[in-house]
């Protein structure tokens, strides 16, 4: 495995996760819709495919062209041709397509030019219309991760998954989906939240951090953008 890390494209996400995306593992990120999910995992791909490694790229909400346009600027087209975009239709499709990946993440594999990171956005986008099923949708959740894990471990490099969230009444707050299977497999966990017209990026779980460290940003062209804490904008200079 190597043991480089996979930079996201922002310094700060970069020092909260303790270097960028580690390899051999899953990152999770998850927060309410608007959050920042999306474009931290197109930000995040463009800056693998810039390091000229391939992108292997799931996305069960509808990939935006143009935000792919806007993050990788004039080299969008460029950087294109090693990203490999996937967009299920439904949660069994998702299931087969991620089953599939051990292909292309073979050929290749351990190669200067071969695949870099593997991201899925939503990871339980199309689980949501599984829930009825109950333990059912569950396990086959939790299949899903644990092949997303294997690969992660086999082929030594990052998987990024944004997560979903619900309102759970006895805490009053919005945590991710996919129960306690997802959020054991995954070994780092950032939340974002939407906090007066700005977002927040917290530090939920770190294999060697402790949780709570956290930055400020807004969504920007080229990705998010960082913002000063407060003590730091009223400095005055020395």
């Amino acid at each position: 495995m190597s043991g480089e890390f996979q930079g996201t494209g922002s310094g700060a996400l970069d020092r909260l996760l303790g270097g960028g995306l580690c390899p051999g593992i899953i990152t999770q990120i998850y927060g309410e819709p608007a959050s920042g999910k999306s474009t931290i995992c197109v930000m995040a791909s463009v800056a693998c495919l810039r390091s000229g490694r391939r992108v292997l790229f799931l996305d069960s909400e509808g990939f935006s062209a143009e935000r792919f346009r806007q993050i990788a600027g004039p080299d969008a087209l460029e950087l294109a041709r090693n990203l490999f975009l996937f967009e299920p239709e439904d949660f069994s499709q998702q299931t087969a397509m991620i089953r599939n990946f051990d292909a292309l993440l073979s050929d290749r594999a351990g190669r200067p030019e071969g695949p870099g990171l593997l991201v899925v956005d939503s990871l339980t986008g199309l689980y949501r219309s599984q829930l009825e099923r109950g333990r059912d949708a569950m396990q086959r959740l939790t299949g899903q991760v644990l092949v997303l894990l294997g690969y992660a471990r086999r082929y030594g490099i990052p998987v990024l998954v944004s997560n979903q969230v619900y309102m759970d009444p006895e805490k009053n707050t919005f945590v991710g989906l996919g129960g306690t299977a997802l959020e054991h497999l995954s070994k780092v966990i950032v939340r974002l939240e939407r906090r007066d017209g700005i977002r927040r990026a917290i530090l939920a779980k770190h294999r060697s951090k402790p949780p709570g460290e956290y930055f400020d940003f807004e969504i920007a062209q080229e990705g998010i953008r960082a913002l000063a804490p407060a003590d730091e904008e009223n400095e005055d200079p020395i």
